[in-house]
């Protein structure tokens, strides 16, 4: 009979509950969402439905009905009651005993967490430190999955040096993103913000796409190339986008101070133009709700 140990406790291994079987737990199988909302009003949740549909398509999972994901998250946010809220869920392709290929049709396990939405006032006042790490991840970056340990330990690593973010540098020596986030650079003679353009190298952030589409707002033009780790401390203004933070200057790259050492000016409109279309979303939620 196999028997299986959890701590010091001996047991059958049929006895184990199914959340020590899940094929999250053992492989990563699985794929996530992080959404926030803003006083009372969820932000993006079709964008990020949308992704995540998608994530579940290209891993193979399947028996998960977004309409189902899309019920929870709004009842979680209603019945919690936060304003502003980080929502944070998971499908994982479901639970059985260990083996690399599934044994046949899983239920899909699902999880979410709700809690309050960091204050990140402070970082986009004062800026953030980041550092470099190498991007040691997969080749599909672009699926939101749970295979997230180079991102831990990037982020580990950025800790140790006193930063906020580790920005991932590849083998060939340029720039994807952030470990758990967009990166942007801004040149203001050009009148750029630039970004690495979307692939399989990173993630299509929901933040990233919102932070493009009102950038005209205040006089800057997109522009998606890639950048090393020289050019980026050369750059006039840095900064990341996070869903859970929106917009953060960047004031020191690798030791370096960006620009003046302080927010620069296009970032500080930036997040300006995106509380703007935040609160021009959530009025418009709040008509079509009768509030």
């Amino acid at each position: 009979m196999e028997r299986a140990m959890i701590d010091d406790r001996l047991i059958p291994a049929g006895e184990l509950d199914g959340a020590h079987l899940d094929r999250g737990l053992y492989f990563g199988d699985g794929v996530y969402e992080v959404i926030r909302s803003y006083d009372g009003a969820i932000f993006a949740l079709e964008d990020h439905l949308r992704r995540f549909d998608r994530s579940l398509h290209e891993v193979h999972i399947e028996g998960v009905s977004i309409e189902q994901v899309r019920a929870r998250v709004l009842r979680a946010f209603e019945q919690t009651g936060l304003a502003n809220a980080k929502i944070y869920f998971h499908v994982t392709r479901g639970s059985e005993p260990r083996s690399h290929a599934p044994k046949g049709p899983l239920k899909p396990n699902f999880l979410l967490t709700i809690g309050p939405a960091p204050d990140s006032r402070a970082d986009k006042e004062r800026g953030v430190a980041v550092s470099t790490f190498p991007d040691w991840r997969w080749k599909r970056c672009d699926i939101k999955s749970l295979n997230l340990l180079p991102n831990v330990l990037a982020r580990m690593d950025a800790e140790k040096k006193g930063c906020a973010e580790a920005i991932l540098v590849d083998e060939t020596g340029r720039i994807t993103e952030g470990a758990g986030s967009a990166f942007f650079a801004v040149d203001t003679g050009r009148g750029e913000l630039i970004t690495r353009p979307l692939g399989p190298e990173i993630l299509p952030s929901i933040t990233r796409a919102h932070v493009l589409r009102v950038a005209d707002r205040i006089g800057l033009r997109a522009a998606e190339r890639v950048l090393t780790p020289q050019a980026a401390t050369r750059a006039d203004e840095l900064f990341l986008a996070v869903t859970t933070k929106d917009i953060v200057p960047v004031v020191r790259f690798e030791g370096t101070a960006v620009g003046s050492g302080k927010p620069g000016p296009a970032t500080q409109r930036l997040i300006e133009a995106f509380g703007q279309m935040v609160r021009e979303g959530a009025a418009a939620v709040a008509e079509r709700d009768g509030r």
